[in-house]
């Protein structure tokens, strides 16, 4: 594929699909402790054998439900979180990540005050040190840790761009360069985090893939 037709296949996904998944869930990404709270919990459904529409739908229906920051989600006893999930379609897993998610805010609670900046700053701008600990939140393992920065290299610049496996296998599927510089190169100075959504959504849907390439094809 020539540099111009990888061009018009990246513009026509990112055009398309370059919603990140915060967006969708409705999150007004802040480097302030409840978005950062309410992405880490949508990372963490993200992460599961699920279907994307229901962790977002189920993201939405916990926040729908005032479990939107650490300190309540602890509080919250664990059928309150499983109804939520319930709610949002989130079955096979629900009582596993009700759990989980209980565990998840009591810790971010007690070892760094419920604010994910402590996090970051404990991390001191290394990102795989950032990985790693976003890896001790129980029910978040390489994958949720991969998708949280993915969506938070927005506020969390240190991070970006982070193109992680996911994301490459995604251009890889459209025949693109697996280099993420040469990537950000062809997509025009697009956000890291959204050219990273749509490579992922192209990664896991292949009506997502064959439309990019139907749209470039077309311009």
């Amino acid at each position: 594929m020539s540099g111009r037709d990888e061009r018009a296949v990246l513009r026509a996904l990112v055009d398309a699909h370059g919603r990140t998944y915060a967006e969708e869930a409705g999150i007004r990404l802040e480097d302030t402790p409840q978005p950062l709270y309410r992405l880490l919990v949508l990372a963490h459904l993200l992460s599961a054998r699920i279907k994307g529409s229901i962790a977002v739908a189920s993201a939405r229906a916990l926040y729908e439900a005032g479990l939107r920051d650490p300190r309540r989600m602890a509080a919250a006893d664990r059928q309150e979180r499983v109804d939520a999930l319930g709610r949002g379609g989130y079955r096979r897993y629900d009582e596993r990540t009700a759990t989980q998610l209980g565990d998840g805010a009591e810790l971010l609670t007690e070892r760094w005050g419920g604010d994910l900046r402590r996090l970051r700053k404990e991390a001191d701008g290394g990102v795989a040190e950032l990985r790693r600990l976003l890896q001790e939140f129980p029910g978040i393992g390489p994958a949720g840790a991969d998708i949280f920065l993915r969506e938070a290299q927005r506020v969390w610049p240190e991070a970006a761009p982070y193109l992680d496996a996911k994301a490459l296998q995604g251009a890889e599927r459209l025949k693109l360069p697996k280099d993420p510089d040469r990537l950000l190169s062809l997509a025009h100075g697009t956000e890291p985090a959204v050219l990273a959504a749509a490579l992922v959504r192209a990664a896991i849907d292949d009506d997502v893939a064959e439309d990019a390439r139907s749209r470039a094809a077309s311009s």
